[in-house]
């Protein structure tokens, strides 16, 4: 097996035992790209093709909204990311995916999740798992956009992901949390004093 899978299937291993046949096909449905900084994955208005796992690298979804980019999400914490809705239900996508940095990923289409899904034993607890940490993440999300100041979500980013601190342009962390690019400055300067 080649090692860019062993992210994938030490993390599906967490869930489900797998058998060397299970890791053989899991490793012949996904397949390993390596895609340059800003490249666009999916688009709007189009049908999303393909779900990502993330091996390295920072990806994030956004909208766009009267010309301006708002991010939804920054590599969500199951390490899987696409615009969910589309790939799911095979409609036209509301959102995009970009690549923010380079990346190395796992791609699967729809066809071959649902492949897995009949051929290895327990995927579909696998699948619930990963489904169960989407909706905790959004949940918590819209809860956060909602509740918390833009200082609080920006506190609670660098708590939480601060490699995402660390990695990915103010410009993005700025629209993550729901704000202008100078006013994510100004909470950082308060923040360091």
């Amino acid at each position: 097996m080649n090692t860019v899978y062993l992210k994938l299937i030490k993390d599906i291993s967490k869930y489900i035992p797998l058998s060397k046949e299970d890791i053989r096909t899991i490793s012949e449905s996904f397949s390993s790209i390596t895609i340059p900084k800003n490249t666009m994955l999916e688009v709007e208005n189009t049908s999303t093709k393909y779900l990502y796992f993330i091996i390295d690298g920072y990806v994030r979804v956004f909208y766009t909204k009267e010309g301006e980019e708002r991010t939804t999400q920054i590599n969500c914490p199951s390490g899987f990311i696409t615009s969910f809705q589309s790939f799911i239900t095979n409609s036209k996508a509301y959102d995009n995916v970009q690549t923010i940095s380079e990346c190395n990923l796992l791609r699967v289409t729809k066809d071959s999740l649902d492949k897995l899904n009949k051929n290895v034993k327990d995927w579909g607890i696998y699948g619930e798992k990963i489904y169960e940490q989407a909706l905790i993440y959004n949940e918590d999300r819209t809860r956060d956009m909602i509740l918390l100041t833009a200082e609080e979500r920006y506190l609670k980013l660098m708590k939480t992901q601060p490699d995402i601190i660390q990695n990915v342009s103010l410009q993005y962390i700025a629209s993550y949390i729901g704000i202008k690019p100078e006013s994510l400055s100004r909470i950082r300067r308060q923040i360091t004093f």
